[in-house]
């Protein structure tokens, strides 16, 4: 990029119109309902002691994930809504594009830690609590976070090394491959990388996940239809939240590489926005439905601040 006073414009705005105040509202409540639903599940793991372990500890990091990956982009795509300009700075396009792709990284590496975590309780349950210790557990959130970032790091320099022709984002809010669309010059080797780094960043969580669940499900073929309902239950919550993973990257895929103009408007804004607010927004009431334990710490938590002792 040449000059710091860049600035893009986000030109999908344009076609949203006059039902600008309808999206915006919408918009705005979805996200209160993320930070909300979010901000109680790490408070309700984070004050019942009987929830603090690896189970629990793991999701409140994918609530945490959620609040970035949200707050990367609502505040600034509620902006643009209401604006008549809608354009974006350099430096906020450049943050925003590293936070929305870690924030995806991290929930996929989230979700791979959380299989691995449902294998060891059910393979392992005698031997659980020696394997997934505080100290392993926190390595292992650590490593996750490290492999999410530091791939996509040089691709994000690499990107940033790149001579623009162009201003013109179709699209509500920036990504690395927009960005790079924009370049004056043979983006090969970003391409290239990018690959790479896709690669890097998929492989080995599929990996973990089929393995986790090849695993379990080797065990419930062995087993009673007890252990197996049991055993369904557990994994019940994260299979649908990883399911809704994939389904909400599909979309995103989709609508970045391919061209789209021939879909209407309401869809493209439908499929862009699904990634980052309708999955963060699902997660917590997925968990906080299918688990009993947090829905059942829940209840007793509103409780005791409804109705508090006196």
């Amino acid at each position: 990029m040449n000059s710091s006073d860049t600035t893009f414009i986000l030109s999908a705005y344009y076609e949203i119109g006059d039902i600008k105040y309808m999206y915006f509202i919408i918009l705005l409540l979805l996200y209160i309902f993320t930070i909300s639903a979010n901000l109680i599940i790490i408070v309700v793991i984070y004050v019942e002691r009987s929830l603090h372990e690896p189970m629990y500890f793991f999701l409140c990091i994918l609530s945490v994930n959620a609040i970035f990956g949200s707050t990367a982009l609502c505040p600034c795509l509620l902006t643009n809504i209401l604006s008549d300009s809608h354009d974006i700075s350099r430096i906020s396009c450049l943050v925003q594009v590293f936070c929305l792709h870690i924030f995806g990284q991290c929930e996929f590496s989230s979700l791979a830690l959380m299989g691995y975590d449902r294998y060891l309780s059910i393979c392992y349950p005698l031997q659980y609590n020696m394997i997934m210790t505080p100290t392993k557990v926190l390595n292992l959130i650590i490593l996750s976070w490290l492999y999410s970032i530091c791939p996509f790091a040089i691709h994000f320099i690499l990107t940033l090394q790149l001579p623009l022709c162009g201003r013109i984002i179709e699209k509500i809010a920036c990504a690395n491959y927009s960005i790079v669309k924009l370049s004056c010059i043979d983006t090969s080797i970003n391409n290239i990388y990018g690959l790479v780094v896709l690669i890097l960043n998929t492989v080995l969580p599929v990996i973990l996940i089929l393995y986790s669940y090849l695993q379990i499900l080797r065990l419930c073929l062995r087993s009673s239809k007890e252990s197996q309902a049991k055993a369904l239950n557990t994994c019940t919550p994260h299979l649908v939240t990883l399911i809704n993973f994939f389904i909400s990257t599909f979309f995103e895929i989709v609508q970045s590489r391919f061209n789209m103009s021939h879909v209407s408007s309401e869809v493209r804004i439908f499929l862009s926005v699904y990634f980052l607010i309708i999955t963060p927004l699902i997660n917590p009431i997925i968990y906080g439905i299918r688990i009993g334990n947090i829905s059942v710490k829940l209840r007793k938590w509103l409780v005791h601040q409804t109705h508090p002792r006196i």
